[in-house]
């Protein structure tokens, strides 16, 4: 397991050319690749040819030069060795759970996770004989108490989805090492603040419809992994991408190459956006949760993990602890004081809000939602960066008063 380095941590910068000098890559459209060699086709069948083993492609749904790109920006962000682009988030942490368990295999997951991927893996692949024992994200010991004999795979989100609950990454490293299985950890909320991998996470995941996009226009997914797992996924007989065929087109990759060199501005500004909203609404008294304020019960293992330069997040909550407060709260927010948009997703230039308990954790059984701690009433608050900082804390002021939260 490797130790966290701040300065390892820290994003590394990488651009590529054009094929004619352009100061973009180009965008490689061919869906099919031509070989000079005859001799040739059956060696890249067989795995003996690749674009880093001879510089062959063969089709896009295997590798493409465009998305290529795109996986080694990825894996310079992240500090891996390699990565994968998919079509979206879903397929990402899909594709990686059914490249690393089979048949009969076993999951201890954190129980704050999407309602997705909650749904995956409590209702999907136990169809598949491979089940997932739910534990508390910010108990270490919850999840080795869950181990057995069949455990492949330790499952978190870095920060839970939406209850901002924090795992502590180095510790579940060590866990899941000790164990001989792998951790495989979901960072779509905190892309640049977490480096997992550093942190000694073996598979990373995202969703990078959300903050590495920026711009809520597209769906798109990562793994991000030491070159074995990756080839591993994109093998022609057995890869989960490759057979499955999350592929992501090579024009939406070209996008997010050209997205990414910003995206450290972009998630500072989110974070110093969301502290300042924060601790406004925190003086107000106001039920706010965020953690970059040391009210937040796991601040200080948050602050251990984190790549300082980056702030605490774009992400708070405020519990309303009814649906019907929230929905008011909402309609308020958007309709009168124009502070944001109520809509699901997150990461988006503007504020996005929602009542996660009805929308993107409806898939989580109520008596599972309790458990988590995820209230009827919790409003998870993507903070944008439109609009001047003093008027966006004083629409939210207003709108908390309106409805008796502060």
């Amino acid at each position: 397991m490797q130790k966290h380095n701040p300065e390892q941590a820290m994003v590394k910068i990488r651009r590529e050319f054009g094929e004619h000098g352009g100061v973009t890559p180009s965008i490689a459209r061919s869906s099919t690749f031509t070989v000079v060699d005859p001799g040739t086709m059956p060696e890249i069948f067989e795995g003996l040819r690749g674009p880093e083993k001879g510089g062959c492609f063969l089709y896009s749904r295997h590798f493409n030069p465009t998305v290529d790109v795109l996986n080694r920006y990825l894996s310079a962000m992240e500090g891996s060795e390699a990565a994968v682009n998919t079509a979206s988030g879903m397929s990402a942490i899909s594709c990686a759970l059914l490249q690393l368990c089979v048949h009969g295999d076993h999951i201890v997951s954190s129980d704050t996770v999407y309602g997705g991927t909650h749904a995956l893996l409590s209702e999907l692949l136990p169809q598949m004989n491979i089940h997932t024992s739910f534990v508390d994200p910010s108990d270490t010991s919850g999840f080795e108490a869950a181990i057995t004999p069949k455990t492949k795979v330790i499952f978190t989100e870095v920060m839970g989805n939406p209850t901002l609950k924090i795992a502590d990454i180095p510790k579940l490293a060590k866990l899941a090492h000790d164990k001989g299985i792998k951790l495989v950890v979901d960072n779509t909320f905190t892309p640049l603040i977490f480096s997992p991998t550093v942190l000694g996470a073996d598979v990373v995941v995202y969703s990078m419809t959300k903050f590495i996009n920026g711009a809520s226009d597209m769906i798109a997914g990562a793994i991000c992994a030491d070159k074995d797992f990756i080839y591993e996924l994109m093998d022609l007989h057995t890869g989960r991408v490759m057979l499955f065929g999350p592929t992501m087109d090579p024009r939406a990759a070209f996008d997010l190459i050209q997205r990414m060199p910003h995206l450290p501005l972009r998630m500072q500004e989110h974070s110093r956006r969301a502290l300042a909203i924060a601790q406004s609404l925190e003086e107000l008294g106001a039920p706010v949760l965020y953690p970059g304020l040391k009210s937040h019960p796991h601040h200080e293992l948050f602050t251990s993990m984190m790549n300082k330069e980056f702030g605490y997040g774009g992400l708070l909550t405020l519990d309303c602890k009814t649906k019907e407060k929230a929905e008011k709260l909402m309609s308020i927010l958007q309709n009168k004081e124009e502070f944001g948009l109520i809509a699901v997703s997150l990461g988006y230039f503007d504020t996005l809000m929602s009542c996660s308990g009805s929308s993107t954790s409806s898939e989580i059984p109520p008596e599972d939602q309790e458990k988590m701690g995820l209230s009827p009433g919790l409003l998870r608050v993507s903070i944008g960066y439109t609009g001047s900082l003093d008027q966006r804390i004083a629409q939210v002021e207003r709108a908390v008063k309106k409805v008796g939260l502060a």
